[in-house]
């Protein structure tokens, strides 16, 4: 697109620059960039976020997408990207994407999951996703919270908590219902993964009782989600040792230091000898090489890649001391071990694909997680227990579902929390199947179900983009599996 005001930004640019402190500085930027689209949608050629083309695009979509900004709190704008279904728009629900970290962008769910295309290797093309979940629903896609990906703060301060995370997630859906008022009838959906764990269950419940927003809410979804530290924690060294990385050795000394009357604590022990057998255990899954989000895969980039390990023991392991590892201390990268997103930021990062989504100049380029963000970020919730009992109990429909090879998020912690909320089984564990092959295997305790994909790992869409897409029809419709 063709911006116009350009030069009248420039002017007050200049005339600006020598008088404000930096934060209103950046504000007022912003402002004046986003303005000049504004002033080119007022002369009539197009509603202000729909992306009517992209650079790298060689095939027409047989869908609307938009690409703006939605307001959350005072001074924060959270960047969205919405993609309407290719089957039938004015019907099928609507799904909210929120990938976690904290602080990792939800762009990447949509360029390398579940959006309607991809990013090709070269970076500079794209093409068509098959599986992509918008051939069944409208999907939104927020970059959330501010400071991750192109959303942003006037302040340019990024510290933050689940609750406040939560709260501006809330206001930003009234801002997008507001901007698009005909899907306030469709039904609407929840989904997050990862620490979206966190995300999805929190921001759900202000849905269901914050009565601001008129909505369809019929339920929420985590893939692969931290639901609590303990028994994530717990039943890592489980998968760990069960899936032959530890040997017949260190499984001796976990149980001779952390068990006792058959009773094994390896969460929050004080015993200093398990602390120690226990920390060397975790260094095994995360810090020796392996792809800790898909044990079976190899590690993009080799052994060195793996070694970015701080997102994960800042968000994860937030209670140990990562300084007491056994073998090396983690490197301090942003991108998370394992995963190549070179292609998705070189796209994203055009200056024509930036103008293309409407994105203002003066912001800084995008990356797949924040450091400003994640460096900061205080976790309140543990555990997501009482969360999901209070959605539940309001007839909520939730489902937990996770890739049975990733180690960042373990299917087993997940379903020691499914099963702990007290919820009555409706059905035995059982297979479901995916093109005449087992996919996973699924059991139903009322109104929420737990099911593992078979051979996925922590981004299950994009590891099983079929099985994923089929879990995601019998989810929205409410049908088997």
């Amino acid at each position: 697109m063709t911006v116009k005001g350009n030069a009248n930004r420039r002017v007050a640019e200049t005339s600006s620059s020598q008088c404000l402190p930096d934060c209103e500085m950046f504000s007022l930027r912003v402002f004046l960039c986003l303005l000049s689209v504004s002033v080119h949608v007022a002369n009539g050629m197009y509603d202000p976020d729909e992306v009517l083309d992209l650079p790298g695009m060689s095939f027409k979509p047989n869908y609307r997408q938009w690409s703006g900004y939605l307001k959350a709190s005072s001074g924060k704008f959270l960047h969205y990207w919405f993609v309407t279904s290719q089957r039938d728009p004015l019907k099928d629900p609507v799904v909210l994407w929120l990938n976690g970290g904290p602080g990792c962008s939800s762009l990447d769910g949509f360029l390398s999951e579940n959006g309607p295309f991809h990013v090709s290797d070269n970076g500079a093309t794209l093409y068509e996703n098959e599986f992509s979940w918008n051939k069944i629903a409208n999907v939104l896609y927020l970059e959330s919270p501010a400071g991750v990906g192109y959303s942003y703060s006037d302040d340019q301060k990024y510290q933050t908590n689940d609750d406040e995370v939560a709260d501006n997630n809330y206001l930003a859906l009234q801002s997008f219902f507001i901007k698009f008022p005909n899907f306030t009838q469709n039904e609407f959906f929840i989904f997050g993964e990862s620490y979206g764990g966190i995300y999805a269950p929190t921001l759900s419940l202000r849905v269901a009782t914050g009565g601001k927003l008129k909505v369809n809410f019929k339920g929420f979804a985590v893939g692969n989600g931290i639901s609590s530290f303990a028994l994530n924690d717990q039943s890592l060294i489980y998968f760990g040792n069960y899936h032959g990385l530890f040997g017949e050795q260190l499984w001796k000394d976990l149980n001779d230091n952390c068990c006792q009357n058959g009773v094994c604590n390896f969460y929050n022990n004080s015993k200093e000898s398990c602390s120690i057998v226990v920390l060397h255990a975790f260094s095994i899954v995360y810090n020796s090489g392996l792809n800790t989000y898909a044990l079976y895969l190899d590690c993009a980039g080799g052994v060195a890649s793996q070694r970015a390990m701080k997102h994960l023991f800042r968000n994860f392991r937030n209670h140990w001391e990562a300084k007491k590892l056994v073998g090396s201390t983690p490197n301090v990268q942003a991108v998370p071990p394992c995963i190549n997103s070179t292609a998705q930021m070189n796209w994203l990062n055009r200056g024509d694909v930036r103008k293309a989504l409407h994105i203002p100049d003066v912001l800084p380029r995008w990356d797949i997680c924040s450091d400003a963000v994640g460096n900061q970020y205080h976790t309140i919730y543990e555990t997501v227990k009482d969360v999901y009992e209070k959605l539940l109990a309001s007839g909520l429909r939730a489902l937990v579902y996770n890739g049975d090879t990733d180690m960042a998020c373990n299917f087993l912690g997940d379903q020691w929390f499914v099963e702990q909320l007290g919820q009555k089984a409706s059905t035995p564990y059982k297979p479901w199947i995916h093109d005449n092959q087992i996919a996973g295997f699924y059991q139903q305790f009322g109104n929420i179900t737990f099911l593992t994909v078979k051979g996925a790992g922590h981004m299950v869409p994009q590891w099983a983009p079929g099985p994923s897409l089929q879990m995601l029809q019998s989810f929205l419709s409410n049908k088997p599996y």
